[in-house]
């Protein structure tokens, strides 16, 4: 990237490792506490396998948040003021807190490791201003983006139902094709374009908010 560090040390290191930093499950934005309702649907038997799984995430991406913040994320690339229209999108108060405390997590941490300016909004927002001050594409960025959220939701499933390592490698290899897909046609959508038909998953993002018992915050 060609760019000073935050110790004064040459950035010299290939986009992809540092979009792998970013998005990875390390990266300390807290995303093991949440599920975005998958919880939920997991207790009613909406998802109770691989099968039910994959069709639940294919929803999330294609009809649901996934596509909607790949839209975000690159509008916030291209230096569009999206985040009151991102906390707006938010379809329950915990899937609000959701994208609002893990956009916060990032952008402290980010501001601490690169030394950004980077204020606090929804995580899309966040993470696609983050990748344009760092010279990161776009597209890239989204299709990572949308990998790593179908990879804490597998991780979710795995702590909530007996999915096994194997069956949640093969819903995410299967689902990678997608993630690549909706990252690249997002780079070229905008705000307007943004729409979402997942009933049934916003539903269960507003039934988590009484679940009892449960082990994820939304």
């Amino acid at each position: 990237m060609g760019m000073g560090g935050p110790w004064g040390i040459a950035m010299t290191i290939d986009p992809l490792l540092t979009l792998t930093q970013l998005l990875s499950p390390v990266y300390p934005t807290g995303s093991f506490a949440w599920s975005h309702g998958l919880e939920t649907a997991v207790s009613t038997g909406q998802v109770q396998d691989a099968a039910s799984l994959q069709d639940w995430l294919t929803a999330v991406l294609a009809h649901g948040s996934g596509r909607s913040d790949a839209i975000l994320l690159c509008a916030a690339h291209r230096g569009q003021d999206v985040a009151e229209l991102a906390d707006a999108l938010a379809p329950s108060r915990e899937r609000r807190m959701e994208t609002l405390q893990q956009g916060a997590a990032f952008a402290a941490i980010t501001r601490s490791v690169w030394g950004l300016t980077l204020a606090d909004a929804a995580y899309p927002v966040v993470v696609g201003q983050a990748a344009a001050l760092l010279g990161l594409p776009a597209v890239a960025t989204a299709q990572v983006y949308l990998f790593g959220l179908t990879s804490a939701l597998t991780q979710a499933a795995q702590r909530l139902m007996p999915l096994g390592q194997t069956k949640g490698q093969q819903v995410l290899a299967a689902l990678a094709p997608m993630c690549q897909n909706l990252g690249q046609q997002a780079a070229g959508l905008g705000v307007d374009d943004i729409g979402s038909s997942a009933f049934a998953i916003d539903i269960a993002a507003m039934r988590h908010e009484t679940q009892e018992p449960r082990i994820f915050r939304s």
